[in-house]
């Protein structure tokens, strides 16, 4: 017995520095089919496009993609939505590449709309439409990874800002004598609450894996067993995460802050530091009621996301 292919689909793009998968995804939110291949990161441009390139020549295979009305992109930042750009730290070969356009020259794309984001913006825009953030009219949705990302849902709607960079919350200082930040700047939240940082603070303490694994995941599992170093680290994450979640509550009147990302996948050993440290910067009672929530679609965000962000251009 054949499935039958839904009438309307979208096409997703999600580009990571380690991954670039592609999916397609119906018009409630579920992801149908999903391919990738291995991203050249450190290759040239022409490589990088030709990663692309491939991922739709995928999807375009899949008997659905006549059903597609849009494609929507997520690509790791900065992203530029005005001028259909990206520029993403850990791609040096793309400064300002016009991937939007690059998309949409593909000869399987023929003319159909295509939406640019910002990776965090994606997860945002999924979480809120059939994730943790569904509920809520003003959100703040935050990936804590590798780096830490962030979006906003403003009044029920995704606000990107004009370049697509809204809600950048991974570089907001909150240490003014912190540690230099690749951004430019220093004491950058990034810098004390990505995986990374959680390594790097777990490290520098004193802290030492038995197996000589030095990443968060590592870090991870000895506090887990109550090793205080590793707990301190995650604490000291988890406390820079709440003072800027709390700033944004008190800027803009947050409903709830929906977490996600590899870090979030901790569980407890974050969540559980993150609401005692909320409600130390969340003074004011507005600021208080602040929901803090683990997000839902996990892997997925990223395709469903960009999805979200092509599903205007389709109606």
């Amino acid at each position: 017995m054949s499935i039958r292919t839904p009438d309307s689909l979208l096409a997703a793009i999600d580009l990571g520095g380690t991954k670039t998968a592609g999916g397609l995804v119906d018009s409630e939110g579920v992801l149908l089919h999903r391919v990738q291949v291995p991203t050249p990161a450190r290759g040239t441009e022409k490589e990088m496009a030709a990663a692309v390139a491939a991922v739709l020549d995928l999807l375009a295979a899949h008997p659905g993609w006549a059903a597609v009305r849009a494609v929507g992109i997520g690509s790791a930042g900065p992203v530029d939505i005005e001028a259909g750009t990206v520029s993403p730290v850990n791609i040096p070969s793309w400064r300002a590449f016009p991937l939007r356009a690059e998309v949409a020259a593909h000869p399987a794309v023929a003319g159909l709309p295509v939406v640019l984001g910002g990776d965090a913006v994606a997860m945002t825009a999924a979480e809120h439409w059939c994730g943790a953030a569904r509920p809520y009219r003003d959100v703040l949705c935050l990936v804590v990874s590798t780096g830490v990302g962030a979006g906003l849902v403003i009044g029920g709607r995704l606000h990107t800002g004009r370049t697509g960079n809204a809600g950048h919350l991974g570089h907001i200082t909150v240490d003014f004598d912190g540690r230099p930040c690749p951004c430019g700047s220093r004491g950058c939240l990034e810098g004390l609450a990505s995986g990374t940082a959680i390594a790097r603070t777990a490290a520098e303490s004193g802290w030492r894996s038995p197996d000589g694994d030095t990443s968060a995941g590592a870090v991870a599992a000895s506090a887990r067993t109550g090793d205080p170093l590793a707990l301190a680290a995650f604490d000291t994450a988890a406390r820079a995460l709440a003072a800027g979640i709390a700033a944004t509550a008190t800027l803009v009147d947050l409903d709830a802050a929906v977490i996600g990302g590899g870090v979030a996948q901790a569980g407890d050993l974050l969540f559980t530091p993150l609401r005692r440290h909320f409600a130390a910067y969340a003074a004011l009672p507005f600021a208080a009621r602040t929901v803090l929530l683990p997000a839902e679609l996990g892997t997925d965000a990223g395709l469903i996301g960009a999805a979200a962000l092509a599903r205007t251009a389709s109606r």
